[in-house]
């Protein structure tokens, strides 16, 4: 079975990552007055820029898991796996890069600030997680499906549970992808739920792609079941309380942000699903595909990765709301044409770390013989 490029993923990776751009750079120059909770602009930025996160995980375990059945279809998956492994061990150590401030460490001062967790950290090991359940399961796909659906609802019951786990007595390390005392932004526990809910929806694409009429019952499934999951999993889990009498339910319901968020991003995708033939153009695409170098650019930028000067730096929160959207509308401008034009990091970066693995398997295979 030949499966199709699914051209509305990039669409929706380009949406995700304009909007995070966007997000970031407001978010963080913005003035504090301008963050009015009563002003209705604000809040509809705030409640959008709400959704980016969860889009990200779920378009990036959906683009990971298909091209892991495309590979299996086509005879390459052994090469699709430990290019997998690659990647995500590949994200871990940018993600770590980005924050290691080089000239502070070059004057002798040393803190554990680099050791934050962001999303790269949680993506990549979220790829190797789901590769693990993968190889685990790759000639029973159904099992798969069935595994990473139950995977994403279980960690989103449960979040009550681990909401405020400190993670005392783990090594900082490791500690930091289980809570944010510490700082970290993200963390594997709930965000690996929207990965798993997207290696999901790719078996759904694998088993149904080529029959007819699949487009339709998709693109209607996803405002169904997203529409439901926004106005409907709150009611639900409330009676789910009533009926079984477990408080845990009740909890979740009380503080339902991860089922709604996961009913915004459904939404999205039947909106960019439906009009994927009006989504093609090349700009999109690169766009979509460029994630990457657009991430490691607008953090360089922004934050001032390695020099510790960025525009957060330079201008603080002090822009208007008239300044803060036009900046952030050339920003994004900006951002963009540097990683399609002039930054060819993707290719360069997969072949450097390509390269090192493929070095350090033959040290690692010498040292044995």
């Amino acid at each position: 079975m030949e499966l199709k490029r699914l051209y509305f993923i990039d669409a929706i990776r380009a949406f995700a990552i304009l909007m995070m751009l966007q997000g970031h750079f407001i978010d963080t120059l913005l003035a504090i007055e301008y963050r009015d909770p009563n002003n209705i602009a604000f809040t509809t930025w705030q409640y959008f820029r709400g959704i980016t996160a969860p889009v990200f995980f779920t378009i990036s375990g959906l683009i990971f898991t298909y091209l892991l059945i495309k590979a299996k279809e086509k005879g390459s998956l052994n090469q699709r796996i430990k290019k997998g492994i690659i990647r995500g061990l590949m994200l871990i150590v940018i993600g770590y890069a980005l924050r290691i401030p080089v000239f502070r460490w070059l004057s002798g001062s040393f803190g554990t600030y680099f050791m934050v967790i962001d999303v790269l950290q949680i993506i990549g090991l979220s790829l190797i997680l789901i590769l693990a359940i993968y190889i685990l399961y790759q000639k029973k796909t159904l099992l798969f499906s069935i595994t990473m659906l139950f995977l994403g609802t279980f960690i989103f019951l449960n979040e009550p549970l681990y909401r405020t786990f400190t993670a005392e007595g783990i090594p900082l390390f490791f500690a930091n992808y289980l809570t944010k005392i510490n700082g970290s932004i993200f963390t594997i526990l709930p965000w690996f739920g929207y990965m798993a809910y997207g290696a999901f929806i790719a078996t759904l694409f694998y088993r149904y792609l080529l029959r007819p009429r699949f487009k339709i019952a998709i693109v209607s499934g996803f405002f169904a079941v997203g529409l439901g999951l926004i106005y409907g999993s709150s009611i639900l889990l409330h009676w789910l309380t009533t009926v079984t009498d477990i408080s845990l339910f009740l909890e979740v319901a009380n503080y339902n942000y991860l089922f709604v968020r996961l009913g915004n991003v459904l939404v999205l995708f039947g909106v960019f699903y439906a009009f994927e033939s009006y989504l093609k153009h090349p700009v999109i695409l690169k766009i979509g595909q460029k994630t990457l170098s657009i991430y490691v650019i607008h953090f360089i930028l922004l934050y001032g990765s390695f020099t510790g000067l960025g525009l957060n730096k330079i201008f603080g929160k002090n822009l208007t709301a008239i300044e803060a959207i036009t900046g952030a509308l050339c920003f994004l401008v900006g951002v963009s044409l540097i990683s399609i034009y002039i930054i060819k990091a993707n290719t360069q970066v997969y072949g450097f770390f390509r390269r090192k693995a493929i070095k350090l398997k033959a040290l690692i295979n010498s040292l044995n013989t």
